[in-house]
């Protein structure tokens, strides 16, 4: 009998140790677990503030985008405002709509778009046209003008006319 509790005093240090080692190991894995999953979350979040090119990718929508359509306009040829010189401009105006629908609806006002499109080249001067401001600046106004005639303006800032586009633009 005095034997016994002489094994049973050797038995528990060892049980333990054992013990201790398997909840460190168990401990270990956990914390290694816990961090591959910190890592993965984190890196397909999309949210990567210290990653510069994450934060100038524009948000894209989910929705399949269509390709947009294009209504060529006829040519005008026009006199320009140039003070004490006869001056013209053949302008070819292609706007670009969001649907077939909206391309119908633009030529429903087709005349008064026209006739708009006509007015507005003709207060501008052949200095005006060539600068690249004074395009933008005609391209602008002719957007507004079209949006305003049909009743199209922005939604959500969207709107059917996306786009005035010149086709050609000759000054003499």
């Amino acid at each position: 009998m005095a034997d016994k509790p002489a094994a049973d005093a050797e038995a528990k240090p060892k049980s333990k140790k054992l013990l201790v080692i398997i909840l460190v190991v168990v401990l270990v894995l956990l914390l290694g677990l816990g961090a591959a999953a910190f890592l993965l979350l984190k890196s397909g979040s999309g949210d990567d503030i210290d990653d510069p090119e994450a934060t100038t990718q524009p948000v894209r929508d989910s929705r399949p985008r269509t390709p947009p359509q294009y209504m060529a306009l006829d040519p005008v040829v026009i006199n320009l405002a140039d003070p004490g010189a006869i001056r013209y401009a053949q302008v070819g105006i292609t706007l670009q709509v969001d649907s077939a629908a909206t391309a119908d609806r633009i030529k429903a006002y087709l005349p008064t778009v026209r006739n708009g499109i006509l007015r507005q080249i003709s207060r501008r001067t052949a200095e005006e046209l060539l600068r690249p401001e004074g395009k933008d600046q005609l391209a602008q106004d002719i957007l507004d003008l079209v949006r305003e005639e049909t009743g199209l303006a922005p939604v959500r800032g969207e709107s059917p006319v996306q786009a005035v586009l010149f086709s050609s633009l000759i000054v003499q």
